[in-house]
């Protein structure tokens, strides 16, 4: 599937296995810039798809950003500008959200007046002192939102963005992606709970389903 305008993003191929059991098959698949809502059925392999584009796991194919950018052939590169926010972020436990952040800083050569910005505009300040494993689930997927949006990414992935946040930090959300929409930033987004085209600015939808992604309208 292609959309008009340069590809951000381009899948070739892509297969992903776990043993004998085929989670993924997608031909072709290209998106242009936007904000773009995956959805699927439990199970489907949303997890699976958004960890393999960010990196995070191995997989056959070829997956290219801007047209140039080989996750296969320059992965440093390809990862300091494609983010992931978990649905389920795993810390550990003994790192403190300011250390979380201070590495990623660092690794994404982030500036550290957009690390505290986002620390502050998620509340994470309050807490970024205390241990991971002390924290709430709440706490700790703030700190993987902000995490997201750190350094300079292209395209930024989030898995469930809005399970265990509250209603603050759900509005904080939404305005980070549009800022960082009008930066030209493209989004892959899951969620169960529904998107309409105005709330976000959401482009298109996809359904994940028989391990491809097809137009969900």
């Amino acid at each position: 599937m292609s959309l008009s305008g340069m590809p951000v993003l381009n899948l070739s191929g892509i297969r992903k296995d776990f043993g004998n059991h085929q989670v993924l098959s997608i031909p072709e698949w290209s998106i242009s810039e936007g904000i773009y809502w995956i959805q699927g059925e439990n199970g489907a392999g949303k997890s699976t798809l958004f960890r393999v584009l960010a990196g995070m796991l191995p997989f056959s194919g070829q997956i290219v950003l801007d047209g140039n950018l080989d996750l296969r052939k320059d992965p440093v590169k390809y990862r300091l500008r494609v983010t992931l926010g978990e649905a389920e972020p795993l810390y550990p436990s003994f790192l403190t959200p300011a250390d979380l952040v201070e590495f990623m800083v660092k690794t994404r050569k982030a500036a550290g007046n957009q690390a505290r910005d986002l620390m502050d505009r998620f509340g994470i300040t309050s807490y970024q002192h205390q241990p991971v494993g002390a924290c709430s689930s709440g706490m700790v997927k703030k700190l993987s939102l902000a995490l997201s949006f750190l350094g300079a990414p292209r395209l930024i992935i989030l898995d469930e963005p809005l399970i265990t946040i509250d209603r603050e930090a759900g509005e904080t959300l939404f305005g980070l992606i549009k800022e960082y929409r009008e930066q030209s930033v493209t989004f892959l987004i899951s969620s169960h709970q529904v998107f309409t085209r105005g709330a976000i600015g959401l482009t298109r939808s996809f359904h994940l389903k028989n391990k491809d992604l097809v137009p969900a309208d």
